[in-house]
């Protein structure tokens, strides 16, 4: 049986990003999961019944540290031989693909989610793009997540190496099953509406994320208070925690979230369908994005979706038809969106009908595995 080798820099991303996909390529491949040794990783052994491996990895620069984690890569590729390292994040795609390139493994895969360097600029830019480069150098294959952070890597001339998108996109696709909406009755979400005091006739917008400025919460809060002074039935449901030290919230808007009582906010919750289930529409107005996964589970769970006009986003939702895609950082596109379809039933009534179809027919997991296992087996064919 032929070895695959996965990597990311922490195991959360092992743990929460390809939940499911290593137990079904482990039937397939002998797999190993290469991360940081900490409970992710060790929630993968247990849950997808792979062999892991840990190797500590600094997210941040860190020369000093990045040659110990390099060396020890390179010592344990060339001990296991595998036929394919695939590689996702960036630290660990520069480490991964690096040893691998010297350790003489034939399919040296990396998948590009969000980019960072688009958003920077001046010499941390510069050193991002560098970096982003030199692991193109040593990969022999690139997979952007999907057509946005393609079209970045060509626009930044990241490589000349050809770029192909899994499928529709996404790294792992939606479990339809899990977020489904038809596992929650009415009598289960009027006893949550009925403890998050929300009223039967309220129409309740959803955001599901950190609540950080990057995603577009200082725009949204704004919008929602002259929002709900207007339309006294509208609540704003925020599933997320608040990260005050790393892109803080505005005072106001930390202060309109704290006393405002049509803003509910639930903190970060590990299963996130019974909320999703009580909303009528998500709102998600984040400035840059991969390929978002909350966009996708609230499809599948039924859910139209206001979304900026970012990678991702754009790519999910077909704007008039499963939702609605208005412009980065514009507190009035989201006042107006937010009033469009809070106001217009049937509107909202249509889009309802599509978005789970949506979801069914582009995003669904099996389909997302199995595009990937074609391509896994397409290049070991070619070797």
């Amino acid at each position: 049986m032929k070895k695959l080798i996965r990597t990311t820099t922490i195991g959360a991303s092992l743990d929460i990003l390809v939940k499911g996909q290593l137990r079904f390529l482990n039937g397939y491949f002998e797999l190993v999961a290469v991360s940081g040794e900490d409970q992710h990783l060790e929630n993968v052994r247990n849950r997808e019944g792979v062999r892991t491996f840990s190797v500590p990895m600094q997210r941040q620069i860190s020369p000093f540290k990045d040659l110990i984690s390099l060396y020890q890569l390179y010592v344990f590729f060339r001990k296991e031989k595998p036929e394919i390292v695939h590689s996702m994040t960036p630290k660990a795609g520069l480490l991964s693909m690096a040893a691998a390139r010297f350790a003489g493994v034939p399919i040296r895969i990396h998948t590009f989610t969000g980019l960072i360097f688009p958003s920077k600029n001046g010499m941390m830019q510069k050193i991002l793009i560098f970096m982003d480069r030199l692991l193109c150098s040593f990969a022999t294959h690139i997979y952007p997540e999907g057509q946005g952070v393609k079209n970045d890597l060509i626009h930044f001339n990241i490589t000349d190496k050809p770029l192909n998108v899994i499928a529709n996109g996404n790294v792992n696709g939606v479990d339809c099953n899990y977020f489904n909406p038809d596992l929650y009755p009415e009598n289960e979400k009027k006893r949550l509406k009925d403890e998050l005091k929300i009223s039967p006739d309220d129409f309740i917008y959803i955001f599901i994320g950190r609540l950080v400025g990057d995603k577009g919460i200082n725009e949204l809060v704004a919008a929602f208070k002259k929002l709900a002074a207007e339309r006294p039935n509208i609540q704003l449901l925020l599933v997320g925690g608040i990260e005050a030290d790393l892109d803080p919230l505005l005072p106001e808007t930390a202060t309109e979230i704290e006393t405002n009582p049509k803003i509910i906010s639930v903190g970060f919750q590990p299963d996130i369908r019974p909320y999703l289930a009580i909303a009528d529409a998500l709102i998600f107005p984040s400035y840059r994005e991969g390929f978002p996964n909350v966009v996708l589970q609230a499809g599948a769970m039924g859910l139209p979706a206001i979304v900026t006009d970012i990678n991702g986003c754009n790519e999910i939702i077909e704007h008039g038809n499963n939702g609605i895609i208005i412009p980065a950082k514009s507190e009035k596109a989201v006042y107006k969106s937010m009033i469009e379809l809070a106001g217009d039933s049937l509107l909202l009534s249509n889009m309802r009908k599509n978005s789970r179809a949506v979801i069914l027919r582009k995003f669904a997991q099996q389909e997302v595995w199995n595009a990937l296992l074609l391509e896994y087996q397409k290049l070991l064919k070619a070797l």
